[in-house]
């Protein structure tokens, strides 16, 4: 198996990208990077076609070449949407060390305590 290199990717470059969600459509276009104080990591500030805004976790990027291709999202389970002994039952595993993940509404997003990273 050929041994994927690590790549750095400059704002210069990001800026103007183009972004395809993991079902292939266009999602919009790259205007900025931002950062929110007091929680670490950045996020794509991108403008859609429709003119609106939205920032998007760089966690859910997926890889960037002509194009940023975000990652395919998990089917969203909220808390309002099925009692939490349900969600425990049937909450996904972590793909790093199998372990339980649990849904923070807060970011839409599952956490694995255990390796300390968002899945």
């Amino acid at each position: 198996m050929a041994q994927v290199k690590e790549r750095s990717v400059t704002r210069e470059r990001l800026v103007g990208m183009q972004v395809i969600d993991g079902d292939g459509y266009l999602v919009g276009t790259v205007r900025d990077i931002s950062f929110t104080i007091g929680r670490m990591g950045i996020s794509l500030y991108i403008e859609g076609k429709d003119g609106s805004t939205r920032e998007v976790p760089w966690e859910e990027v997926q890889s960037v070449g002509d194009f940023v291709l975000l990652k395919q999202r998990q089917a969203q389970i909220t808390e309002v949407q099925q009692p939490q002994q349900q969600q425990a039952q049937q909450a996904p595993v972590c793909p790093t060390c199998r372990g339980p993940l649990t849904w923070i509404p807060q970011y839409q997003r599952w956490y694995c305590y255990k390796c300390k990273k968002y899945a």
